[in-house]
């Protein structure tokens, strides 16, 4: 039974592989409790960061921080504009960086379009190899970056760009990164970084209120308020890289029980298949007996 011989090795080989299947699926849903406290945990640190610095916005009108300037020189289009792509290192995460890479693509074409130039910053070791394939300007990244984000490993990409868009080399610069809204459901984002929104940095009734009162800054206003928007820059893209890590180990959970149920209805179906082959081989060996026997 040459034929059964050859199923039997097919059915231990997918065993096999649902064993590690199963084995990363466990592994990836242990990981992801973690990354979502982690994402969690960092919201409340942007927040408050956030407020101060709008806080001291508010009671310096007359200073505007170089983050805020309009788009582009004179209000003219975005010509030169920065990407931060945010991705995984690993894969076997289902279309998670597709799904981010294809939006990022897209909003690259159209940038192009429009007669403007591209940088980029690579966070991730597979948006790092996409921008190198289509030939972008991959002016910085950082790879490798474990199961833990650590900020003092993406202050210095993002210092590229923020470094690029105050001396005027870049007219705006785009944070792109998959926003983790549930384990089913992971949603890839391109939103506008800088120049800072309005509304980013707006405070609302109750915290005027609260902070009706003037500062003392040490050196001076500008040194201060231009150091606090760089941390809430800072603490955005690692809000960024917290929620797009929750996101990879969530679609890896999924991805990995999707190939775990799989290869359980793939070995039944090769079992059948091998009860079958094995049933006519017999009903074949009787078939031939009962006949010799007649013919003797």
């Amino acid at each position: 039974m040459a034929v059964g011989k050859e199923i039997r090795g097919k059915i231990k080989s997918v065993e096999n592989t649902k064993k590690i299947t199963k084995a990363m699926e466990m592994v990836a849903a242990s990981k992801m409790r973690k990354a979502q406290e982690r994402m969690r945990a960092a919201r409340p640190y942007a927040d408050k960061v956030r407020a101060v610095a709008a806080n001291l916005a508010q009671a310096n009108p007359e200073y505007k921080s170089p983050f805020q300037r309009t788009a582009g020189v004179d209000g003219r289009p975005a010509q030169a504009v920065g990407f931060i792509v945010v991705s995984t290192d690993k894969g076997l995460c289902g279309g998670l960086n597709t799904n981010v890479l294809r939006a990022v693509t897209q909003k690259m074409k159209d940038v192009q379009a429009a007669g403007g130039t591209i940088q980029a910053v690579a966070i991730g070791n597979k948006g790092y190899g996409f921008l190198n394939r289509i030939g972008a300007n991959v002016v910085s990244h950082a790879v490798q970056l474990g199961d833990a984000p650590q900020l003092e490993r993406l202050i210095g990409p993002v210092k590229v760009m923020l470094d690029a868009f105050v001396e005027g080399k870049l007219d705006a610069v785009h944070l792109c990164f998959t926003r983790f809204i549930n384990t089913m459901k992971q949603e890839p984002v391109v939103e506008q970084l800088l120049p800072l929104g309005a509304e980013r940095l707006a405070t609302s009734a109750a915290e005027q209120a609260q902070h009706a009162w003037d500062y003392l800054y040490e050196p001076d206003p500008a040194t201060v308020i231009d150091e606090l928007i760089t941390r809430y820059i800072e603490a955005l893209v690692f809000q960024a890289v917290a929620e797009n890590m929750a996101s990879e180990q969530s679609a890896r959970m999924v991805a990995m029980k999707a190939a775990t149920d799989n290869a359980g209805n793939l070995i039944a179906e090769l079992k059948l298949i091998y009860n079958k082959t094995r049933q006519a081989a017999i009903t074949k060996e009787l078939s031939e007996i009962v006949s010799g026997a007649a013919a003797v």
